[in-house]
């Protein structure tokens, strides 16, 4: 799949690339294979598309140091992207959730051994048309509204006597997405339930078309598509109960926003740890973590999961025999 990352995106990735590479040039930190020589070949990722941007920024990146590499990265949602990778297909699956276990079984009757890597923090975004003057927050209980598998609401009017007569038309994720799994579950209080007649995808620019477009509108995805959609959808603040919280990096990481916050991963099988380009790329994405997350605009790790993700680095050399 051609990486196509949104042009904010793509203008900061080429700053931060300039800047790795001076970085590179000024002291020893290009990327080589476990005897030393320049590495080479493919790196074939798959999986969500909450996390497809960070990983494609982190591929141009490391691309740009390492010419003759070809990272690709798919978007089949995080459980096609499982499918995928339990089956051998590709060597690494970006995920907006953990593995389950139904997942984990796969993989473990296909002898596809892993590793799990936390790369980011995410608020799970609740957006809404630009001409949406009304919802500017909505409770838990008024998502649950909205989108329970028998909910029957259609008009906003239905969801709070004083918002308009406008009618709803729901975006969100797949049934494949891990957003999807992640919503379901913190919304409505079971993975997986929800309501059917809305637009499902697996691609999150449909959601920002299709919510720009309509202005009763209402659609979820991952915070990164919402900074870099901020001209054409707005963010909505949740109220889990302790009164309305916006999503943003700080409320993510303090845990205010809730139940809407959490981890973003990648998973790196022990098959692809044989291989020295998959190595080097897992190790540039952990030591450059700050730079692709903020190139992508993503929330950072917190310090206490930068040292979570040193020590799982150091598993993960430790599994690749360097």
């Amino acid at each position: 799949m051609t990486i196509r990352l949104p042009k904010r995106t793509r203008a900061a990735v080429a700053i931060a690339v300039a800047g790795l590479t001076l970085a590179a040039c000024g002291g020893n930190n290009d990327s080589t294979g476990t005897d030393g020589d320049s590495i080479s070949g493919p790196v074939v990722i798959d999986g969500s598309s909450t996390v497809e941007p960070l990983s494609s920024a982190a591929a141009e990146l490391f691309m740009g140091q390492n010419p003759d590499t070809n990272v690709t990265v798919g978007t089949s949602g995080t459980g096609g992207g499982f499918e995928k990778f339990c089956a051998g297909e590709t060597d690494i699956s970006n995920a907006s959730r953990p593995i389950k276990d139904s997942e984990i079984a796969i993989c473990e009757q296909n002898n596809i051994a892993y590793s799990q890597l936390t790369v980011a923090n995410d608020a799970l975004s609740v957006v809404v048309n630009n001409e949406n003057d009304w919802a500017s927050c909505l409770t838990v209980e008024q998502l649950n509204s909205i989108w329970a598998p028998d909910s029957t609401v259609n008009n906003w009017n239905q969801v709070d006597p004083s918002f308009p007569d406008e009618p709803l038309q729901l975006f969100g994720a797949g049934s494949d997405s891990g957003t999807f799994d992640y919503f379901t579950e913190a919304v409505n209080g079971e993975e997986g339930a929800s309501r059917t007649d809305y637009n499902p995808t697996e691609d999150d620019n449909v959601t920002v078309q299709g919510v720009s477009a309509t202005r009763g509108a209402l659609g979820y995805f991952g915070y990164s598509y919402l900074e870099a959609n901020a001209d054409k959808v707005k963010g909505v603040a949740i109220d889990g109960g302790e009164g309305c919280v916006a999503p943003s990096a700080e409320t993510a990481q303090d845990g205010t926003y809730q139940p809407l916050s959490r981890e973003l991963f990648i998973y790196v099988s022990d098959a692809a740890l044989q291989k020295p380009q998959a190595v080097a790329f897992a190790d540039y994405y952990l030591e450059n973590n700050t730079e692709i997350v903020e190139a992508a605009g993503f929330i950072p790790l917190t310090d206490e999961q930068v040292q979570v993700a040193q020590d799982q680095l150091a598993e993960l050399n430790t599994k690749a025999g360097n």
